[in-house]
């Protein structure tokens, strides 16, 4: 097991040892995962100033603190599920990550990680500006279209037995 690179809890610092621990190295820091959140508050700033520096929106979230960090050690990270045989992505929560890898690994599924620079896409410049919240999970493609084969079928069956 010395082979597996494992990052112990320092303080709160979740994020760092989440990523680390995922990546399997020591890829962050505190100090550089402040740096990049500091990148996406600024980035951020610039957005919202396209609105409009004088705009209550602006000023509104110039008083606000950081979405992507603070003091204690919280940085912002979202997953994503993009197994493409659901409908659309899937939001899961830090809390989820762990259980979920651990589900696809005991179905034996692959998981595979990558290494390096990705190239930008616009998911990464909408998730600088915002967290995304999710109000419905995606279904299967096709879980819609069985669930309505089932529902006529046991319709059709409690009406042929009254």
């Amino acid at each position: 097991m010395e082979s597996i690179f494992h990052e112990k809890q320092e303080g709160s610092l979740c994020a760092q040892h989440c990523l680390n621990n995922l990546l399997q190295g020591e890829y962050f820091s505190p100090v550089e995962l402040s740096a990049i959140a500091q990148q996406l508050d600024e980035e951020e700033r610039v957005r919202m100033a396209e609105g409009g520096v004088q705009t209550e929106e602006y000023r509104t979230f110039l008083q606000q603190p950081s979405g992507n960090m603070d003091d204690s050690g919280f940085f912002s990270i979202q997953w994503f599920n993009l197994n493409s045989l659901l409908t659309g992505p899937e939001l899961i929560s830090d809390t989820y990550l762990a259980l979920f890898l651990a589900q696809l690994q005991q179905e034996g599924y692959s998981i595979f990680v990558i290494r390096g620079s990705l190239p930008e896409c616009e998911a990464d410049q909408i998730l600088r500006i915002m967290r995304v919240e999710q109000q419905q999970r995606p279904k299967l493609i096709g879980e819609d279209e069985a669930q309505r084969c089932t529902d006529r079928r046991e319709a059709r069956d409690a009406h042929s037995c009254h």
